[in-house]
């Protein structure tokens, strides 16, 4: 089973992001707190939760239809919460800060100010706070100072070692699926049921054959470059 907690904390959140690489569509985040004070467990969810705990992994080590069961459980006994940043607003403040600010949106929903935050990855969650962009929420100064005011680290691999990270990255992943299936049916021919938006090479061919959409980051390489040969 994956670790609990990191810090010696009561309310500490984990967060992590799903579909920073993709060529289209949002960047989305979860937020979780596995033990909030505003959520009061059954004895019958506590069970559930031992056997939550042993089922939950790393997203990318669950198949997709265990990562779909899995939400419904996770939604009904913690205090959670997902935000999706969008391609224009990607393409404005750089995918990096997009990623934070989805995970920093994610916070600021949940029912608990946490004490303590766990971020996957190599970066804390210290992306440019209240930044001023034309897309996309901005933050006001009540909101950046308790972002600034709880401590967080960034833990590489996260969502194969605490439980609250593995849990945030299942249900980014399955928002984010969930997205990308509506906006398929839009678009059929790029295939975003199964690429979900990610470079594979079906998703550049049909790039090539029909050109970018709404959903597309203008600012990624949506095809790699060509070689140039000097004659």
């Amino acid at each position: 089973m994956l670790n609990k907690c990191y810090s010696n904390f009561t309310i500490e959140c984990g967060t992590d992001e799903a579909g920073r690489g993709c060529l289209a569509g949002p960047v989305t985040a979860a937020a979780i707190i596995l033990q909030s004070p505003n959520i009061k467990l059954t004895k019958e969810q506590k069970e559930q939760e031992q056997l939550l705990f042993q089922a939950i992994n790393d997203s990318k080590q669950l198949t997709e239809k265990k990562r779909f069961e899995l939400r419904p459980i996770i939604e009904d006994l913690f205090d959670f919460s997902f935000t999706h940043i969008y391609n224009v607003e990607i393409d404005e403040i750089n995918i990096l800060n997009a990623s934070m600010k989805a995970m920093q949106e994610s916070v600021l929903k949940l029912k608990t100010i946490p004490e303590y935050i766990i971020v996957d990855g190599n970066r804390p969650l210290n992306g440019k706070l209240g930044m001023k962009q034309k897309e996309g929420k901005i933050f006001n100064a009540k909101e950046i100072e308790m972002l600034s005011s709880i401590p967080n680290t960034s833990i590489i691999k996260g969502d194969a070692k605490f439980l609250s990270i593995a849990a945030a990255s299942i249900l980014a992943k399955t928002y984010r699926d969930d997205y990308m299936d509506t906006i398929h049916k839009e678009y059929p021919m790029y295939n975003w049921k199964k690429n979900k938006g990610y470079p594979t090479k079906e998703h550049r061919d049909a790039i090539r054959k029909y050109g970018i959409t709404k959903y597309h980051r203008k600012t990624f390489r949506l095809l790699p470059e060509q070689l140039l040969l000097e004659l």
